[in-house]
């Protein structure tokens, strides 16, 4: 009888490690992640992984203390007799960098997707942020495979929002507020912006009188800076509505972005679980744990 597969988890990511060890009924591998004094990566494997599929659990917020330590890990795994390698990154950086928006720039997304794909056999993600980039199969040369989170999000809106209007924040994230908006079986509005800085952003706002009696919800795909929220905020608050509840796939949220979000009169800020942050309130772990089955060797 073949052993079960092996799950290892990166520090931090132990619960969702945990849950899509008993989803999928495998082994939860232990390994030590740690750094050195003078802030080099140590790993090591303590788990027996000799033939068997492994996959390493690790969001990638944050992701330059992380991405060494992963491709460590990584090959700690292949060293130790690993039959395969996964990764699971239910946030995937760089993936806004997907055009070389000034001369002398380079193009992250492809060679962050490189790196990942010398390191691990295949991916699974959530929602990656893709834009100019259509496919990960552009930037990945293994299978990956992307799951959506529409779904659950427009099940959270049912069950907790009364007679939502989805607010897209801009004009990319219709793809997201479109779908999510499908789901939920509401209508759906998308805004303009114009972004003059990483934190200089102006949000136009259509006619908005004939939903005065609905709870507008902001839906959007990663909420970093959160300016684009922000703005859109006060344009609201400012036309009559209801403070908005925000909804994210991804809770970034970048230094004191959160709470300058509550501050702008947000109402209930709302994010799916691929980033652990307080704002989580929307669970993944079913929609990732099927995404792995999609790729996970016999």
């Amino acid at each position: 009888m073949t052993a079960p597969g092996v799950v290892i988890a990166m520090p931090g990511n132990e619960q969702l490690a945990e849950e899509l060890a008993i989803r999928l009924g495998l082994e939860r591998g232990v390994a030590t992640v740690r750094r050195f004094p003078d802030g080099e990566s140590y790993v090591r494997i303590e788990s027996p992984v000799d033939g068997r599929g492994t996959f390493i659990v690790c969001t990638l917020d944050r992701p330059d203390d992380k991405l060494v330590p992963l491709f460590l890990l990584a090959a700690a795994l292949r060293e130790a007799g690993a039959r395969s390698v996964g990764l699971v990154a239910p946030y995937l950086a760089y993936m806004r960098q997907d055009r070389r928006f000034q001369p002398g720039e380079t193009i992250s997304a492809h060679h962050v997707g490189a790196w990942i794909s010398r390191s691990v056999d295949w991916l699974v993600t959530v929602d990656p942020h893709l834009h100019r980039i259509t496919d990960l199969s552009q930037v990945c040369s293994v299978p990956a495979h992307a799951v959506h989170a529409a779904q659950s999000m427009a099940q959270w809106i049912r069950e907790h929002v009364r007679d939502p209007l989805l607010i897209g924040p801009d004009e990319e994230s219709a793809q997201w507020v479109g779908a999510v908006a499908q789901h939920a079986l509401a209508p759906f509005v998308v805004l303009r912006k114009t972004r003059r800085g990483d934190r200089d952003v102006e949000v136009s706002l259509p006619d908005v009188e004939r939903w005065r009696s609905r709870t507008p919800v902001l839906v959007d795909d990663i909420v970093s800076t959160a300016r684009t929220m922000i703005e859109t905020v006060g344009h609201l608050r400012q036309a009559g509505l209801a403070a908005p509840v925000c909804v994210a796939v991804h809770a970034v949220f970048a230094q004191t972005a959160f709470e300058d979000l509550r501050a702008a009169g947000a109402g209930e800020i709302v994010s799916c679980d691929t980033i652990r942050h307080p704002s989580n309130r929307i669970p993944l772990a079913a929609a990732i744990a099927a995404g792995v089955r999609t790729l996970l060797p016999a």
